[in-house]
């Protein structure tokens, strides 16, 4: 027979856990107050409990507490099948909807999602009113993907709430974003929007449905419709352009062209059909747009920063300056921003210690290493070296802004005819990061500029082991092989692995022209190399196409090839070592 010693609350390590359960209790049974003192469960109490005292009653409320607790601390431990057991034998005992609910929400992460379903008709019986369940069944049938059976649902949804229903219609593709069969998603809102469709809204629901769907038509027709309806709807009107845009900027700025002659105070309309007009280079237009936007919202950084970014792109820099000066003394929050293009402007107007000022101003974001890199050019243009570099060695900068800094002032060093320093900052560098791609790709290419091909092969070897995938890593190693006219077997097969992952690059179409002319396969050499060029006219592309015409016996073309390239790049080393070469 098993003895107990005499047990102390007070002793050890039993009272921290004691409490403990005994708070999960309380906080269990506060969380159903159907079950509180007084109250009944909504399911009726046995015989045995209805004749005699209050203990049936009492120890339903345990036994309901200790169950929930059962099922919790099952699902603290990943044993989910317990849990479930427990919370769904719970539901159907008690009947309580937030039992229920917990039931439910317990399946539902466990991706047992008819089981779900099934908690849901529970609680409908319990509460056959009750717009929660309504909406949790319909987020279960999205879940299951059940979508053909989820177009009742949101229609009675959209009934119960008939003062809503504009709103509501517009939510549907919000709701449903992220359900990957957009055609599917189309159907199920089409059904659910068209008893609706003297609403604009049905028709912008339908709409948007369509465009995630591609279904570029229907979507233009479905927005159309809603501006009939409602003709001064900015919404419609955008993201009708959107769906034109897709097949060419022309047919949208007309679209918002015709709505802001129509409505000339749509703010949103015009300011999209600028950004449309700057993309297409019209900025004349763009301007006219700006300034009637200028006029109307002075003071909103929505039509401020653009207009600001549409000067100093014309090279309007005393207004590009006035108004990002006006959003720098605002609540403008992206002020890093703001720094580096006043920056720009100090630089180009020769205001140089004010730019370095700016610059090193911008302390974050996406133009953080730009500006660190012009602050230290200007710098190393004063003679300022030390401060310089010291600049690019931000101690409080990430990982990757210290590889990138690294990188910076490499380029820093070779720029100025230092290229050893630069190699070294860059080997320091990947001493502290050996893993990081971009510093292995880069610290590789300026070995191979310093004449250390073994080094560099080390450097892309190893990125390929961290980063297998790299086409540009692939490409370098493959044309440093094809190059030095060895390995050509090799060289094509990375060359090749890099063209797949990047088919339309001219520089990898140029490796894979320069392999094949030294296997000696001229016309596929010189086809390959003609589209590269075609692509991207760039002075080494030019020698290579030049010396496989000039193989060929084309001579007179490489002459009038390299030539012509040379007045493009007169600067050019490349060219001109293949002008001297072949076209003297």
């Amino acid at each position: 027979m098993t003895t107990f010693k005499h047990f102390d609350p007070n002793h050890g390590t039993s009272r921290p856990m004691a409490t403990r359960l005994i708070a999960a209790a309380l906080a269990m049974a506060l969380a159903f107050p159907a079950f509180a003192a007084g109250d009944k469960p909504a399911r009726k109490p046995s015989r045995a409990v209805a004749a005699g005292s209050s203990y049936g009653e009492e120890d339903l409320v345990a036994r309901t507490v200790f169950q929930a607790l059962v099922g919790d601390l099952a699902l603290q431990r990943g044993d989910t099948a317990i849990a479930i057991s427990a919370w769904v034998d719970l539901a159907r005992r008690t009947r309580d909807p937030k039992v229920i609910a917990r039931a439910i929400e317990v399946t539902a992460s466990a991706r047992q999602f008819e089981q779900a379903l099934e908690l849901t008709r529970l609680w409908l019986e319990v509460e056959p009113d009750s717009t929660k369940a309504r909406q949790t069944e319909s987020s279960l049938l999205l879940l299951a993907n059940r979508t053909d059976d989820l177009a009742p649902q949101l229609s009675q949804l959209l009934e119960q709430d008939r003062a809503n229903l504009p709103a509501n219609l517009m939510q549907l593709n919000r709701i449903l974003h992220r359900h990957t069969d957009k055609q599917a998603i189309q159907r199920l809102i089409d059904r659910v929007a068209m008893p609706y469709v003297d609403i604009p809204e049905a028709h912008f629901a339908m709409g948007l449905a369509a465009m995630n769907a591609d279904d570029d038509l229907r979507a233009q027709n479905e927005f159309s419709r809603a501006l009939q309806l409602r003709p001064d709807w900015e919404a419609a009107a955008i993201a009708r352009a959107q769906v034109l845009a897709r097949h060419g900027n022309a047919g949208a700025i007309a679209s918002l062209d015709q709505f802001v002659a129509n409505n000339p105070s749509a703010k949103d309309a015009r300011l999209t059909l600028a950004r449309l007009l700057i993309v297409e280079r019209r900025y004349e237009e763009a301007n006219k747009h700006f300034d009637r936007l200028r006029a109307d919202y002075p003071d909103d950084p929505d039509v401020i920063y653009p207009a600001a970014i549409l000067a100093l792109q014309q090279g309007d820099l005393d207004t590009s300056r006035q108004l990002l000066e006006k959003l720098l003394a605002s609540d403008f929050k992206d002020k890093n921003t703001l720094h580096y293009f006043l920056g720009q402007i100090d630089e180009q107007q020769k205001r140089l210690d004010a730019a370095i000022e700016h610059f090193t101003q911008v302390t974050g974001g996406d133009q953080y290493i730009a500006a660190r890199a012009r602050a230290a050019q200007i710098l190393m243009q004063q003679g300022k070296t030390d401060e310089a570099r010291k600049l690019l060695h931000a101690e409080n900068a990430s990982a990757e802004e210290q590889a990138q800094l690294s990188i910076a002032e490499a380029q820093l060093l070779r720029d100025a005819g230092r290229a050893e320093e630069g190699y070294a900052a860059l080997e320091a560098a990947l001493k502290r990061q050996p893993d990081n791609p971009e510093l292995l790709y880069e610290t590789a290419l300026t070995a191979e500029r310093q004449g250390k091909p073994e080094v560099m092969e080390r450097h892309l070897r190893r990125l390929l082991e961290v980063k297998p995938d790299h086409a540009h890593a692939l490409n370098a190693l493959g044309y440093s092989y094809a190059d030095r006219n060895m390995r050509l077997d090799e060289a094509q097969a990375l060359i090749d692995k890099a063209r797949a992952l990047a088919p339309d690059d001219p520089f990898i179409m140029d490796s894979a022209g320069w392999v094949l002319f030294r296997q000696g396969k001229y016309d596929e050499a010189l086809k390959t190399l003609e589209t590269a060029y075609g692509i991207k006219a760039d002075p080494e592309i030019a020698a290579h196409l030049g010396e496989v015409l000039w193989t060929m016996g084309r001579k007179d073309e490489a002459r009038t090839l390299l030539r012509s390239a040379a007045t493009k790049f007169p600067d050019s080393a490349i060219l001109a070592e293949a002008i001297r070469k072949f076209a003297p």
